[in-house]
């Protein structure tokens, strides 16, 4: 993507005041749609409607995560294979709408990244061990990367901790030590997950004021929560 940090943070900052997620959806909550930003001291979190980001720099960081499967292809993976660069998992399933809705800007943000090396893998939470179901869905959406087939639930409980079972869908973006930079809880877009991304290769925290226009900033910076939703909002 050839957008500077500062247009990569407002756009991040316009697309997190419009996440929504499903109220039906097990694992989702809803919010006033207001959005808010909060200090996590060393880190940032935001809160949109209905879902959340939170950027972690490398202080708070914890252990890397052990994540190994078989594809939907039927071949074996582990994450381990991608340390050194930064990769993003993806928690989708077939039966997702908030799923089918993300898909086309998960692959549309795959490519954007894949000048900088970075690597999209998919996890399908399926209730069946037949991967048809969840091959049509890739094969809809023209999906290039590939997804863990996890119908019994063991990919997410290396997640544990970080990603709830019920929490679909959500997207981890893994440093090249292997270790969760940044969590997204409810669907993403292009925009979002591009800039969310580029925080974590370049860096950078992104400082969003949600009443004004967001700057980025390095790691360690603290946010100014607004009392406001977005600007012109009362």
């Amino acid at each position: 993507m050839h957008g500077r940090p500062r247009s990569r943070a407002a756009l991040l900052a316009a697309v997190l005041l419009g996440l929504t997620v499903s109220a039906g959806l097990s694992g989702c909550t809803t919010s006033d749609g207001s959005g808010t930003a909060a200090s996590t001291g060393t880190g940032i979190a935001y809160t949109g409607a209905g879902g959340t980001i939170r950027v972690l720099d490398r202080t708070q960081r914890e252990q890397p995560i052990a994540l190994a499967g078989t594809t939907l292809e039927g071949e074996r993976f582990d994450l381990a294979s991608l340390r050194g660069s930064v990769a993003v998992l993806n928690v989708w399933g077939s039966w997702c709408p908030p799923c089918h809705k993300e898909a086309p800007d998960l692959q549309r943000a795959s490519l954007d990244l894949a000048p900088r090396g970075v690597r999209f893998v998919g996890i399908a939470k399926e209730d069946t061990a037949d991967p048809s179901a969840a091959i049509a869905f890739q094969r809809s959406y023209q999906i290039t990367f590939p997804s863990l087939m996890d119908p019994d639930g063991k990919a997410l409980l290396a997640l544990r901790g970080t990603v709830s079972p019920n929490a679909v869908p959500s997207t981890l973006v893994i440093d090249p030590e292997g270790r969760v930079a940044a969590r997204i809880s409810g669907p993403v877009n292009r925009a979002m997950l591009v800039a969310v991304v580029n925080s974590v290769l370049d860096n950078v925290s992104l400082v969003l004021d949600l009443a004004a226009t967001p700057t980025p900033s390095t790691v360690g910076a603290t946010a100014t929560p607004s009392p406001t939703g977005p600007a012109g909002t009362p």
